[in-house]
């Protein structure tokens, strides 16, 4: 695919210069060095809103100043800290690497863009981020903000999702990178996507209206192109809130299902909405509780927590076991031990309705 080259040579200086005269809010990682906290904020805006990012970043900054500190801390409090932030895989990631950089790398960040690379939960994009922004190296950014803007300014229709369009986008990227100074570049490219050229952009005040062919096309709410569609899988989470003696039975999610290394109370998963006599007697059946050994407290509403590829809708069940149960992977712990444990969003929005 050819470009108008007159547009390739423009394109860094007019970017260059709304970033030089922007006015927005400045956040805690913006013209950072230290490679860890690029990484960490890096690692910590993957499929996060920028306003959401900030609070999880300035807590972690302040429990975990450096590497070394965020690498002795206990997975518990990590993941404590990360809770509600979503798509845990990242946070594993994160103490995996530092782990590996303080004890290993004796706590010395990589410094160039292959061994940023290898480390574990950064890809292509995060590498390039964290090479231009810690050490000014000239890797070309390209995320969901650059899509926008390169597909919109240059009129691209080949999809984001494919192989061809991701070639495509990388080289024009590359293309247009300014080599002396790509870590500025970079982030005024991603700032412009995420201020100016959102999915709902504001056109009348942008710098490109002139030259882009989405906006002199009519073709900026079709801009950029995705070839597929994410086929969404609902699934059905029963909790059951049994309380022994004044405390609650707890264990912790692994195998390679959503809300890995998370708590969670007893779950009966169904395939579709059930009632909560039909769950009791299920629960019964599959002796978790034992028939005239318990008693039903409460029955919540329904709560949903809307993930990328899956729809999750809960109900709980509070009851009140006469009996220890002897539940294999579960622990009891007191109410006061619930806040020291990470719990998903779907847990934690019905502990913030006042239950527990």
């Amino acid at each position: 695919m050819r470009f108008n080259k007159e547009l390739l040579s423009k394109f860094p200086a007019i970017l260059m210069h709304w970033n030089k005269h922007q006015n927005t809010r400045k956040m805690p990682w913006k013209g950072e060095k230290d490679p860890y906290k690029i990484w960490l904020s890096e690692i910590m805006l993957q499929q996060t809103r920028v306003d959401q990012g900030v609070k999880y970043f300035e807590r972690f900054i302040f429990h975990f100043p450096n590497i070394h500190q965020l690498a002795a801390a206990k997975d518990e409090e990590i993941y404590k800290l990360w809770e509600g932030l979503g798509y845990y895989s990242r946070c594993r990631n994160l103490i995996e690497t530092a782990r590996f950089i303080s004890k290993k790398l004796n706590g010395k960040f990589p410094d160039t863009y292959e061994s940023i690379l290898e480390l574990k939960g950064v890809g292509h994009y995060t590498a390039s981020a964290i090479a231009s922004f810690a050490y000014n190296l000239p890797h070309a950014v390209v995320d969901g903000n650059v899509f926008r803007v390169l597909s919109r300014v240059f009129g691209i229709r080949k999809p984001i999702d494919s192989a061809d369009g991701k070639q495509l986008f990388s080289r024009l990227a590359v293309e247009l990178l300014d080599k002396k100074q790509p870590g500025r570049y970079n982030q005024a490219l991603m700032d412009f996507g995420a201020v100016i050229c959102k999915p709902f952009p504001l056109c009348n005040i942008c710098g490109f209206k002139d030259h882009c062919f989405a906006f002199n096309n009519d073709l900026v709410s079709q801009l950029p192109v995705k070839e597929k569609k994410i086929k969404i899988a609902t699934r059905y989470f029963n909790y059951l809130i049994i309380e022994y003696n004044n405390k609650i039975y707890i264990s912790k999610r692994a195998g390679n299902d959503i809300w890995r290394s998370l708590h969670e109370f007893v779950l009966i998963e169904t395939v579709n909405e059930t009632g909560a006599k039909d769950i009791i007697a299920k629960a019964e059946k599959e002796k978790v509780l034992k028939k005239d050994s318990y008693k039903i407290l409460s029955v919540s509403p329904v709560y949903i927590q809307q993930l990328s590829h899956q729809k999750i809708i809960g109900r709980f069940i509070k009851i009140a076991s006469k009996k220890q149960l002897g539940l294999p992977g579960f622990k009891l712990i007191s109410l006061k031990q619930l806040s020291l444990h990470a719990f998903p969003r779907l847990i934690t929005a019905y502990f913030e309705r006042g239950h527990s």
